[in-house]
């Protein structure tokens, strides 16, 4: 696949999954609606706007990572190598942990307990995608690359220290 064609299947990848999954469900759920009655409540609404932001830089890098390997993390457009790279050196699944950073951070931005089973509910559904279809996929197109990053690098909890293949 082309940079180009790999940037803009990125890019509009990213603001269908973030623009359904980050914003309209939540709006769904909240309306954006705030329920603090207080600003004794402002200190966790700043907590989590500190957790989207961070939740987004995972996503954001991770998508950038794979436009830079010359495709997509969407399935059917992906890259030639597999993306061992960035944070993906850390944990296998930054994008999906970032993107239930920003969930956890909109529910205390907005103190609205529903959107904390929504990103539950999210992150149960995408941990039974990547076990399920995910990893066996990867593992068939990258072989024993990818069983080697499967067998080094966690799931769902970041390593301490970058893992270096080979």
């Amino acid at each position: 696949m082309r940079r180009s064609t790999a940037v803009l299947g990125s890019v509009g990848w990213f603001v269908l999954a973030a623009g359904v999954g980050a914003v309209w469900v939540p709006w769904l759920i909240t309306g954006w609606d705030v329920r603090y009655d207080s600003a004794a409540w402002l200190p966790v609404q700043a907590v989590g706007v500190v957790l989207i932001v961070a939740g987004l830089v995972p996503v954001v890098a991770t998508f950038v990572r794979f436009a830079q390997a010359g495709g997509t993390p969407v399935p059917g457009a992906l890259t030639g190598r597999l993306v061992v790279s960035g944070f993906n050196r850390y944990v296998r699944n930054p994008i999906y942990l970032g993107v239930i950073g920003v969930l956890v951070g909109e529910t205390l931005l907005l103190g609205q307990p529903r959107l904390l089973v929504y990103a539950a509910v999210v992150w149960v559904c995408v941990a039974v995608f990547v076990r399920v279809y995910e990893e066996p996929a990867l593992s068939r197109r990258f072989g024993a690359d990818y069983d080697e990053y499967r067998r080094a690098v966690p799931a769902w909890v970041p390593r301490r220290h970058p893992w270096m293949p080979g």
